[in-house]
């Protein structure tokens, strides 16, 4: 089978198959040889922030040495960029062979009266197969969503967990409430595992509810608990080059810190990083100031307030809590110049709330609304009335993704062009622009 092919088919699986109980996913590692206990293991839960936390400590780890895994989602080009080693895409080679198990073992689960995998748990069972093959030292591994159901939760001996953001998110699987959604990322905890939790507050809402089911849960498992306030995060300062801030708690005294990002909320994920880095680091037995710190000033993550060519930004802000945080930095652009936006959403978030976010200061000039393929699709045109009842600017609905982004180059003018609500946007705009 090719790449093309294999490829095709993990395309294919939201058509047959759902997500399973995890005992059939714990059947299926068990017949693949348990790969997932080849190797040390961070695991990251959260509603924001997990990727970029995760790149910062990717980044950090492969400087100190390691030889690092790294577990995302979702890809925004390739299915490849799910499974990094050494931040470079899985080999061809290494791919097909871990799908070819995956599937062989699959065929055999099916026959005896097993469910076949849902799409996240086919490519989890991958992930374990291709970073055991590549004899990776750590794996810095998401979830896909929630936490204590998810199938990254059947790696049963994490050497570390981590709690980014906590917010309101795929709120039909996970609770409508945040002491629900809370109980259900905290249920990577593990067994006196070490956990670092983001406790940063929000102005939009309490996270004091979100931390207090965090910290029951870790004392339930005897797990240790750090907390990472913003009172470690000081002098935040922007330049043409990224942010610079001082990072102070137990580990980093007043430390100057510079990161190659201009959004806010990464000085949070980075002091999140940063914390979990020098933790990981008393485990493993050593641990580099130098190569902390050279680590984040060369993080490289796509889609989040991302320059892709002059003029234009693509951020994967995809929920109310990370429209918040983006709006943060639209404000700053602002000021200097006009601001144009492209944007989409799927049909499971809760998309009215982020629309009036974007609308109430009115930082955008025109809007064009358009739509992401699949079975969570918002209509263009849907979105396009729910800004024109929150803003008084041109609104404009173009379905397909690649029109829709060559229209709103085009209206820019000399505006900043933002394109944001969905990582699936800004991998479709950046396929458009290879």
């Amino acid at each position: 089978m090719t790449l093309s092919e294999a490829s095709e088919y993990i395309a294919g699986i939201p058509r047959f198959a759902k997500k399973t109980k995890p005992e059939n996913t714990k059947e299926l590692m068990r017949r693949l040889g348990n790969p997932e206990d080849s190797f040390r293991v961070i695991h990251i839960a959260g509603t924001n922030g997990k990727g970029s936390v995760s790149a910062f400590l990717e980044s950090i780890l492969r400087t100190e040495g390691f030889r690092t895994g790294l577990f995302t989602s979702p890809h925004l080009v390739s299915v490849r960029e799910r499974f990094q080693i050494q931040r470079e895409e899985v080999p061809e080679g290494t791919f097909l062979r871990a799908f070819r198990k995956v599937l062989d073992v699959t065929g055999k689960m099916i026959q005896e009266g097993y469910e076949h995998p849902a799409y996240f748990e086919f490519l989890f069972a991958m992930g374990m197969l291709i970073f055991q093959e590549e004899k990776i030292d750590v794996l810095v591994m998401e979830t896909g969503l929630g936490g204590r159901l998810d199938a990254t939760n059947c790696v049963r001996h994490p050497n570390l967990t981590v709690i980014t953001s906590i917010s309101f998110d795929h709120m039909e699987y996970l609770g409508s409430t945040l002491i629900e959604i809370a109980g259900e990322k905290a249920g990577i905890i593990k067994q006196g595992v070490p956990v670092v939790l983001d406790c940063f507050p929000r102005e939009e809402f309490d996270v004091n509810e979100a931390v207090s089911v965090v910290r029951r849960k870790a004392a339930e498992m005897n797990a240790p608990l750090h907390e990472v306030t913003r009172s470690m995060a000081e002098g935040v300062f922007f330049s043409e080059r990224g942010l610079s801030f001082s990072i102070n708690n137990s580990w980093y005294h007043h430390q100057k810190v510079s990161i190659p990002f201009f959004a806010d909320y990464q000085v949070e994920n980075c002091t999140v990083a940063m914390t979990a880095a020098a933790i990981f680091g008393c485990i493993a037995g050593h641990f580099s100031l130098q190569s902390v710190l050279s680590g984040v000033s060369d993080t490289h993550w796509m889609g989040r307030m991302e320059a892709v060519m002059p003029g234009v930004i693509l951020d994967g802000a995809h929920n109310a809590d990370g429209i918040v945080q983006f709006l943060h930095t639209a404000e700053r652009i602002h000021k200097i110049r006009h601001l144009g936006l492209l944007f989409a959403a799927v049909c499971d978030k809760d998309y009215r709330k982020m629309v009036k976010e974007i609308c109430q200061d009115g930082l955008f000039d025109f809007v064009i609304t358009t739509e992401i393929s699949g079975p969570r699709m918002l209509p263009a045109d849907r979105l396009k009335e729910v800004f024109e009842q929150n803003a008084d600017v041109p609104v404009v609905a173009v379905k397909q993704i690649p029109e829709a982004f060559r229209m709103a180059c085009r209206m820019r003018g000399d505006r900043v062009l933002f394109c944001a609500g969905s990582l699936y946007l800004v991998g479709e705009i950046r396929k458009e622009l290879r």
